[in-house]
């Protein structure tokens, strides 16, 4: 591992770079990678970077990697594993601003998906005024998933992983939606007025998918 770090090291200076592939940034956790993600406070992140599909309120873990792979590529395979899961498609996703892309949007269109964000081609007045009202709808919709993204990291730990292994740090992600799951269906079945009607009421047809990147400590 040291003689990798110090190879890359003398990579970079020799050509006067900042960017190499697979770049270490951590001893301790080699697989770690930063993450690029320019936000005011926090430009780069270290961690494992998941996409989980929210369904009738329950958390799935649907991809996870270590790299920084691109989402909008990635929604097909999510959708075909729900597809999987569940025995049949979405009727709706409500997804993050990465993934609509013309590609998404067409292959969405012909299995008959509705996928969240403005749609293609020329629209009239009334069309536009609709598809904003539709918008802010999806938006405030998935706004439920920012909220389990705070539950699992104040209550699950996910805001700091203690692992250190690839494998074990993936399993302790993963544990922390499973017990977040598990809480809420402990909690619908212990709520006495209404807890059955919300357990079993549920629309199976409508995934939400976001990006989200629980912190894994890169220790220097």
């Amino acid at each position: 591992m040291i003689q990798e770090l110090c190879r890359q090291q003398w990579d970079l200076y020799v050509r006067k770079s900042h960017q190499i592939e697979d770049r270490i940034v951590s001893i301790d956790q080699p697989h770690v990678r930063p993450i690029v993600r320019g936000k005011a406070g926090c430009p780069t992140e270290f961690g494992a970077k998941v996409i989980v599909g929210l369904v009738s309120g329950y958390a799935f873990l649907m991809k996870a990697d270590w790299n920084n792979y691109s989402e909008s590529r990635s929604l097909k395979q999510v959708v075909e594993e729900y597809k999987e899961t569940f025995g049949f498609y979405p009727k709706t996703i409500l997804a993050d601003r990465a993934y609509p892309g013309r590609e998404n949007r067409l292959w969405c269109t012909s299995l008959g998906i509705r996928l969240s964000g403005p749609r293609l081609g020329r629209k009239s007045a009334e069309e536009k005024q609709a598809e904003s009202k539709q918008i802010y709808q999806d938006g405030c919709d998935r706004v439920v998933i920012e909220g389990t993204f705070g539950v699992v990291k104040r209550r699950y730990s996910l805001d700091r992983v203690m692992t250190r292994l690839p494998d074990t740090s993936m399993t302790s992600i993963a544990m922390g939606f499973f017990a977040a799951n598990m809480e809420r269906k402990l909690r619908l079945l212990f709520t006495p007025e209404y807890g059955w009607a919300l357990d079993y009421d549920f629309d199976l047809g409508e995934l939400v998918i976001f990006p989200r990147f629980p912190d894994v400590p890169a220790i220097q």
